[in-house]
């Protein structure tokens, strides 16, 4: 029966599809900080920042870091951690022994920026 195989290969294509969008940030939109806490907190370590945009339910940032090289990173808009980076390396401002491992230990020690807070309760904590 030619049935079986078939239904086969839809199920275990519907769980690989499955399996491959659990890279899409999930944070409730109501809780997402905004993009210029983030803009900010990468201009703070140097990034040129050249667009920030959202993609997957991820904030997505294509910019030049301190050192010139391109860099495009996902961060999760709630916590603004970061998700995925990918850095690619400017040759004409590397030194030839250059070790690129530092770039990644740097950016895996951003700090979380603030929860955002609701306007009453921060009238609150002013008085």
């Amino acid at each position: 029966m030619k049935i079986q195989p078939i239904a086969l290969t839809l199920s275990l294509f519907a769980l690989s599809t499955a399996a491959l969008a659990d890279d899409d940030c999930t944070d409730p939109v109501s809780d997402w900080q905004p993009r210029e806490t983030l803009r900010l907190q990468l201009e703070e370590q140097g990034w040129d920042i050249q667009r920030i945009k959202v993609d997957d339910g991820c904030y997505e940032v294509k910019a030049l870091d301190a050192n010139g090289h391109r860099v495009k990173a996902e961060y999760a808009p709630a916590s603004l951690n970061l998700m995925e980076i990918k850095i690619k390396i400017n040759r004409d401002n590397a030194k030839d022994n250059e070790d690129f491992r530092h770039l990644i230990e740097t950016f895996n020690k951003v700090t979380p920026a603030p929860q955002h807070q609701e306007p009453s309760t921060l009238a609150t904590q002013s008085q």
